[in-house]
């Protein structure tokens, strides 16, 4: 039997980690925008998540929208903002506490997507999973959701990533809209998408769409 505790006991906490975070994000190696949040809607968020705000996870849902991390390359999930969807929305949590063999914390701006193994994913329970847009797989990158916040924003994402960026890649990614995405044709996925990424086509699509449109790839090219 789940026990489900109430909002406020889940914000009043001993030691929030809101400030802590705060502090690590004004010393950022990267650019870290924090998104405006509705208090209302952070409340029915960290709620139905059923985690405290003495947790990253918790803080981030409270208080902020989500994050826009290093140009706005990666969207971390928070309480949402706009159409950027909050962290219960986007793992269908609709009532408190359900769990999930999965928990998606951050999509980048191709449409991959970085989530929790609640146990549906390679690794060790808890472990950060990585499923790229030029993979078309889960893969376990290692320890758990504060510390992938602390890569992210401490520039980890540089090196990740650096296979699949492009001259002029920031300039593109910073004017987006914080639900929006990159589109490239031909796919990263693909040989002719690999060979030169700077030559592929480019546009803006909703991330969500993005996110969909590779996992159904995934299964159609794994049937």
């Amino acid at each position: 039997m789940v026990v489900v505790r109430p909002v406020e006991e889940l914000i009043e906490v001993e030691d929030p980690a809101w400030p802590s975070l705060r502090e690590m994000f004004t010393r950022a190696a990267v650019s870290v925008d924090v998104l405006p949040v509705d208090p209302v809607r952070a409340r029915e968020v960290l709620f139905r998540l059923q985690v405290s705000a003495y947790s990253t996870l918790g803080a981030l849902a409270l208080n902020t929208g989500g994050l826009l991390v290093d140009r706005g390359w990666l969207r971390i999930l928070g309480g949402g903002y706009g159409g950027l969807p909050d962290l219960a929305a986007v793992n269908g949590i609709g009532e408190p506490g359900e769990g999930r063999g999965m928990l998606t914390v951050a999509v980048d701006v191709l449409g991959g997507q970085f989530a929790v193994n609640g146990g549906a994913l390679p690794g060790k329970l808890g472990e950060i999973c990585f499923f790229g847009s030029d993979t078309l797989r889960w893969e376990p990158i290692g320890g758990g959701h504060s510390a992938f916040i602390a890569w992210a924003v401490g520039g980890g994402p540089a090196d990740f990533y650096a296979d699949v960026r492009w001259p002029g890649w920031a300039e593109e990614v910073e004017g987006l809209p914080a639900d929006t995405g990159l589109s490239i044709y031909p796919p990263l996925w693909s040989a002719e998408g690999r060979a030169d990424i700077a030559a592929t086509s480019r546009r803006g699509c909703p991330i969500a769409e993005l996110v969909a449109l590779h996992v159904d790839t995934a299964e159609r090219l794994d049937t």
